[in-house]
């Protein structure tokens, strides 16, 4: 039996196998969930690495976690062959499709090493109340290891709008 409080170092880390048959083990509750739940589980966990840790730290514990989705998503979920247009509009019906937010290409540079994009009603924020600062840490990183597995290029994408800074969408600037 795999010993799964093992340091990553030490195992192979995680993969998207290791989400496992979800229709098998919820065969009455299904893969639906709230919002609210989800919620729950990320800020009570931010709360406790920023206590224990500090903001930054917690900021980037959760870069980097998004990034490993991000990663995993792409992998699993992703057609990383099409033109660029195609695979946003992929993309946009992935991310529609799993309920993680609407996401919506503002503008790439022409060499594609400066995108904007934008995710609208966004399943880490959109409803919080306006705390006057950004919070989508995870976003980052998820959105990073999705640009770097399509481009293979990789990207530092950072947070400028956020529902819970007062904007309506979460605006991302992405740099190659």
């Amino acid at each position: 039996m795999e010993n799964i409080f093992l340091h990553n170092a030490e195992r192979e880390g995680f993969t998207w196998l290791g989400l496992g048959d979800i229709n098998i083990g919820r065969g009455n509750l299904g893969e639906g969930m709230p919002v609210i739940v989800y919620r729950l589980m990320q800020f009570t966990m931010r709360d406790v690495l920023e206590q224990r840790y500090g903001m930054e730290a917690a900021n980037e514990i959760f870069r980097e976690a998004g990034y490993i989705a991000g990663r995993e998503l792409a992998k699993n979920k992703l057609d990383l062959t099409p033109d660029f247009d195609n695979f946003i509009a992929a993309l946009q019906q992935v991310l529609s499709e799993l309920k993680i937010g609407m996401l919506r290409l503002e503008s790439v540079s022409e060499d594609a090493k400066e995108i904007v994009l934008t995710v609208g009603e966004d399943l880490d924020c959109s409803g919080l109340p306006i705390s006057g600062k950004v919070v989508c840490n995870y976003d980052e990183g998820f959105i990073s290891a999705i640009l770097e597995a399509y481009t293979g290029t990789p990207y530092t994408v950072r947070e400028i709008d956020c529902w819970a800074n007062g904007d309506r969408t979460c605006r991302f600037i992405c740099n190659a």
